[in-house]
């Protein structure tokens, strides 16, 4: 049997975790690997790159993606006869996607075709929003980061008696937001599920310089919004999946915040930070556990099915029902940061 593996989309911390955990279970059953270069643009244009244990060794804490990735849609490009077409000629008998739910919304697609490609999905997004898995490749690594620019900055904010505002990633959920927020003792925490009052905030920030608190944290989500505004984008172009490019929203509040309050204002905006670096010892872990699951459905021949965390088990869900919708932060987790603020 021949696995073709390929990764596609944001990368993350762990992704590299995840590649290894499929040649080392694989080569110890046999089964030979073949990598595809830079997401589903390699399948396209039939670019590979063999996988054994020497691709692998070193890999575990590197960050990134030694395969590459993109943003390419073969559906988009009309390009799906080109990709069975390099299927068949490299000889691949399942295929192994590591993404979100757009580089596994292909997966999916294809494997529904009436010839059906047969594979499986392995979710992977900082954003923690596929819900069919409660754990996403690379989200622990990403409110690590996050956590740790929160404390760098109650130190900065403390001294100069500033309002911080710490944009982090999160388009359609607030989960990075939620956990580092709540992690980093922020003091006021805005998501892309609950629209917020600038009043509100600025209200918060407020009684906070009334109780002698004069520096206030607030962690962002990118795709969060004010009641009766759209989403800030930094571009209307979008990419082939049809992702318009968030981002903006933390000056915008600073400039809102420091104009109704009169606190000084400054904003952080993580960015790309939150992908890159060393993978949390946790994030390494589900990539391995991820890893073997992914080529053991593949031996069970168990087709168009995405690997998930349910509770503390690794388990697998039908595409389908795995990439429908987005997960959102839930109201009780949303709650018990709203304690504190």
């Amino acid at each position: 049997m021949r696995i073709g593996i390929l990764t596609g989309g944001g990368d993350s911390p762990a992704v590299n975790a995840a590649i290894r955990a499929v040649v080392k279970k694989s080569e110890k059953d046999g089964i030979e690997v073949l990598g595809f270069l830079n997401g589903w643009a390699g399948l396209i244009e039939g670019k590979t790159m063999p996988l054994g244990d020497d691709n692998v060794s070193g890999i575990l804490p590197k960050g990134g993606t030694i395969l590459g990735t993109s943003r390419t849609n073969p559906f988009k490009l009309d390009k799906v006869d080109e990709v069975k077409k390099n299927i068949a000629a490299f000889g691949i008998d399942a295929l192994i996607t590591i993404g979100g739910d757009a580089t596994n919304g292909v997966m999916r697609r294809l494997n529904e075709l009436d010839e059906p490609v047969r594979g499986v999905g392995i979710p992977q997004t900082i954003d923690n929003d596929i819900p069919g898995s409660d754990y996403s490749i690379g989200f622990d690594s990403a409110v690590a980061i996050a956590t740790d620019a929160c404390d760098k900055l109650h130190s900065t904010a403390e001294s100069h008696h500033r309002v911080m505002i710490l944009e982090v990633m999160g388009r359609d959920a607030g989960h990075i937001a939620v956990e580092a927020g709540v992690a980093g003792g922020a003091d006021i925490i805005l998501i892309p599920e609950k629209q917020f009052e600038l009043d509100w905030v600025c209200d918060r920030v407020n009684e906070r310089q009334s109780r002698g608190k004069n520096f206030s944290i607030i962690v962002v989500a990118e795709g969060a919004r004010p009641v009766g505004h759209d989403q800030v984008v930094r571009t209307e172009k979008v990419d082939q999946f049809g992702h318009v490019l968030l981002g903006g929203s933390g000056e915008y509040l600073m400039a809102e915040v420091e104009k109704c309050t009169g606190v000084e204002s400054r904003v952080t905006i993580l960015g790309h930070i939150q992908r890159g670096g060393t993978p949390t010892s946790h994030d390494r872990l589900m990539a391995t556990r991820f890893g073997v699951a992914a080529v053991e459905l593949i031996k069970a021949q168990k087709w168009g099915r995405l690997v998930a965390l349910k509770g503390d088990k690794v388990t697998s869900v039908p595409l389908a029902e795995g990439l429908d919708g987005t997960k959102e932060v839930s109201e009780e987790l949303y709650e018990t940061a709203m304690l504190f603020y």
